[in-house]
């Protein structure tokens, strides 16, 4: 029997050490970011962000932006927020320069909380709910095609309408490529049966949200600008027919562009930014 159990002992020993940990919960109130990974959060000891005034280009976005994400963090009346438009001209960057400055004005208040659509979202809301704080959870280059048909109504309902919507202190910052969210198809104009309506479905998550902007591929005097701004501030020399020839070998212009000439340049001087 004292074999039997000794046995039996070491095999319970063996599956603890092979089972997963019980993930550690995590401090909502310590940190300025957060990764919701389904299940558990993982803390972000630092908040990485471009400084507000060297984001060109785009100032009616940053304005808006800025002070939806003021008002979320003072508690005042906030709305949920898609920003869609062209790869590189600073969506995501932008909404994290919001949440520093933020963070900055009213230490404490807000967190961003980045997470994925499919993972575990109710659960995070109710883990948010009763925190005291506000969080503006981020869901970064989303897009639906048209097998996540369930995803894209989930999202719309806990923006608005649904049971289980997404807490009073919660907010979500959604960046796409597309302004439907959901892919659309060239020919769906032309079917005969309700077209209407399915286009209507398709906008429908967008419609949700209660700031929408825009994102265009920069003109070459923004483009120029976002340059200047931050080789300037790196004390770094350049050319305008240098950096045009950049974008020119890269295909095309955005803020994205614009950063990765000034590493160039840093790179050229040996330096480090």
């Amino acid at each position: 029997m004292n074999e039997a159990n000794a046995l039996l002992a070491r095999i319970a020993d063996a599956l603890e050490r092979l089972a997963p940990a019980n993930p550690a919960t995590a401090d909502w109130l310590a940190h300025p970011a957060y990764v919701w990974d389904g299940a558990a959060a993982r803390a972000v000891a630092s908040l990485e962000a471009p400084p507000l005034d060297l984001m060109r280009g785009i100032d009616r976005q940053k304005s808006a932006v800025v002070e939806n994400v003021r008002r979320l963090a003072g508690g005042s009346a906030a709305h949920d927020m898609l920003l869609w438009g062209a790869r590189g001209m600073g969506k995501s960057a932008l909404l994290r320069a919001a949440v520093v400055s933020a963070q900055q004005a009213l230490p404490g208040s807000l967190a961003l909380v980045q997470a994925v659509p499919d993972h575990g979202l109710s659960r995070l809301f109710a883990t948010l709910g009763p925190i005291p704080r506000r969080f503006l959870v981020f869901l970064d280059d989303l897009g639906f095609d048209s097998a996540d048909a369930a995803d894209s109504r989930k999202l719309r309902s806990w923006l608005e309408g649904g049971v289980e919507a997404r807490p009073a202190n919660v907010r979500l910052a959604v960046t796409s490529n597309r302004r439907a969210i959901v892919e659309r198809q060239a020919g769906e104009q032309d079917d005969p049966i309700n077209p209407r309506d399915a286009v209507d479905d398709r906008l429908a998550l967008a419609d949700r949200f209660g700031l929408s902007l825009g994102f265009h591929t920069c003109s070459q005097d923004d483009y120029l600008a976002i340059v200047a701004g931050y080789a300037e501030r790196h004390g770094l020399a350049w050319s305008e027919g240098d950096a045009l020839e950049w974008s020119k070998r890269r295909g095309g212009r955005s803020g994205r562009i614009a950063w990765h000439y000034v590493t160039e340049l840093a790179g050229r001087s040996g330096r480090s930014i």
